[in-house]
This record gives structure tokens, C-alpha cells and sequence, in this order.
């Protein structure tokens, strides 16, 4: 059955084992989740009961839809648009190829169908990420000198971005041009959770205005309204938990992603649950996932 939320269960969706389970996402025109596991190198779906696995060459995290078929794909070398009926591939930029030190990690489009998508050292290394723009053919640096760049998402109202360098432990609100979306003014300080030493991964907005965030460690979602006070938690059997999705018909199941990274060695035995894709249902309704202009 697994953990519960007030009144709600918290299902396995999917029980495909992932090392870094991570980039989930709903693609409203196929109603069907996307994710990743980034450090297998692979691309994953489900339709029905049936499972369906993409493997890449490189590390691969994160992903916005074009169209029916199309997504725009993160790796660690460029950005890509991938054909999710033949596997056909088209460069679109490099995205630090010239650093193999680097991958992609969280990303997300923004309102404007632009892609935001962060980067970090392959093993963590201090201040090699940064978090990048691709807008209208043009890919720019916004953030540089991150670690574990994360909790990329924007607010209904296409006022803000959010974003994190997990190891800061701090969420920052980057006010954006109402215009074309790029940042305007400095980012601040939204979320402070140094505190009670809860590690900050992927996050996303609901329709409200709420951040549902995962915390990786803490075995759980915290959903935090848009002043950032903690209004309920999603608690889940596996401990490394790192991103949350909206989708379903209704946009009220959360779709969260976990990991077996840290715990290879023991799994399947000790921690089962671990790096398995898991949906609860929602009183929330979320964003539907915007289009990327590619």
C-alpha cells in the first residue's frame, strides 16, 4: 500500500528500478508521464501496463515537449529535440560540450517556451554547474557557479522563477520580464531550510502557487505556499526522493521520482522501495507542462 497523506496512498507507478530517478514530466497531448534515470542513461515512459525504455550514449535529465512527438531532450553535451515515435535525433545546441567534467540535471520550460535547464559537476564538484536559458535559438547562462543546480519551476502568474543550489540548502525567487521571460532584477532568498537541514531536489508549482519539493534524504514532498510556509507533506517508503510532476486527466496526481543512488550495494534486499516512480492523488491541481519553442 505505502506511505499515506491524510487521506491518500501513495502507490508504486512504475517499479522500473532507477539510479537517479529524476525529470519527470507530463506530456498533455500524449497523457503520459516522462522521466529519466540519469545515471542509467535512459529515457522512460509508461502507457498502460507496459513500460517503455530509451538508452543514451551519455547522461540525459531532463525534458520540455515541442509537439505530439517531439521533446526537447538535456544531455551532458547539447540540447535535443528526439522523436519519441523512431528515435530520431536533431542537435539544437551544444550545452557545455567542451566540459566533460559537466551534465544536465533539472530543467523545466518556462511560460514563454523557453527551456531552463541546470548543469553540475559529474561528482558534485563545488561551483562546476550553472542554470542556462534556451530561448528562440539562443542558449544563455543565467546562474553560474552552482553545484547541484535543482528546483527549477515558474509561477502561475509568470511573475517568478525558482531555483536552488541544493547544497546551499536555500531556495531563490528570480523575479522575471513579463515580456519574454528573462530575468529582471536580482533573485532572493524564497525558502530558507538550513534550519532543519533538509536537502532541497526538483520541485514544481501547482496551479495555486504552492511548491511541491522534494527533499532528498528526508523521504518525503513538502508542499510550501507561495509565502513558504509549509502547508502538508507527502511522505514516501524510499529515502532518496527527487522530483514531483503534476499530470493525470484531472492534473491532481503527483508523479515523484526516487533513487537507488547511495544504495546500490544494498538494494534489492534493504531497500526495495528505492529508486522506484511513485503517483499519489492530489486535492491540488497542477500546471499543465508548457510547450518549448525549439
Amino acid at each position: 500500500m505505502g506511505s499515506r497523506t491524510r487521506d491518500r496512498t501513495v502507490e508504486v507507478f512504475d517499479s522500473t528500478p532507477c539510479r537517479l530517478g529524476e525529470g519527470p514530466f507530463w506530456h498533455p497531448e500524449r497523457q503520459q508521464l516522462f522521466w529519466f534515470d540519469i545515471l542509467g542513461r535512459r529515457l522512460l515512459t509508461r502507457s498502460g501496463s507496459e513500460t517503455q525504455v530509451w538508452q543514451f550514449a551519455e547522461h540525459v535529465s531532463a525534458a520540455g515537449w515541442i509537439d505530439r512527438d517531439r521533446l526537447l531532450i538535456a544531455s551532458e553535451t547539447a540540447l535535443f529535440s528526439f522523436d519519441v515515435t523512431d528515435g530520431t535525433r536533431h542537435r539544437l545546441t551544444p550545452l557545455e560540450a567542451d566540459n566533460p567534467r559537466t551534465r544536465s540535471n533539472d530543467g523545466r520550460a518556462d511560460p514563454w517556451g523557453g527551456f531552463w535547464i541546470g548543469t553540475m559537476g559529474k561528482s558534485a564538484e563545488p561551483e562546476a554547474g550553472s542554470i542556462w536559458r534556451y530561448y528562440r535559438g539562443e542558449l544563455r547562462r543565467l546562474v553560474p557557479g552552482l553545484t547541484i543546480s535543482n528546483a527549477i519551476c515558474f509561477s502561475p502568474d509568470r511573475s517568478f522563477a525558482y531555483y536552488t543550489d541544493t547544497t546551499t540548502r536555500q531556495i531563490m525567487r528570480q523575479p522575471l520580464d513579463p515580456q519574454d521571460g528573462w530575468p529582471d532584477g536580482l533573485p532572493r532568498v524564497w525558502l530558507n531550510l538550513n534550519e532543519d537541514c533538509l536537502n532541497p531536489d526538483g520541485a514544481v508549482i501547482d496551479a495555486r502557487g504552492n511548491m511541491w519539493l522534494a527533499q532528498w534524504g528526508a523521504s518525503r514532498v513538502a508542499c510550501h505556499n507561495p509565502q513558504g510556509r509549509l502547508i502538508e507533506v507527502v511522505d514516501l517508503p524510499a529515502p532518496r526522493v527527487s522530483c514531483p510532476a503534476f499530470g493525470g486527466k484531472d492534473m491532481r496526481t503527483l508523479f515523484i521520482t526516487t533513487a537507488i543512488q547511495g544504495f546500490e550495494g544494498q538494494r534489492p534486499a534493504a531497500i526495495p522501495e528505492a529508486g522506484r516512480t511513485y503517483r499519489v492523488e492530489v486535492a491540488a491541481r497542477g500546471q499543465q507542462e508548457h510547450r518549448v519553442i525549439a
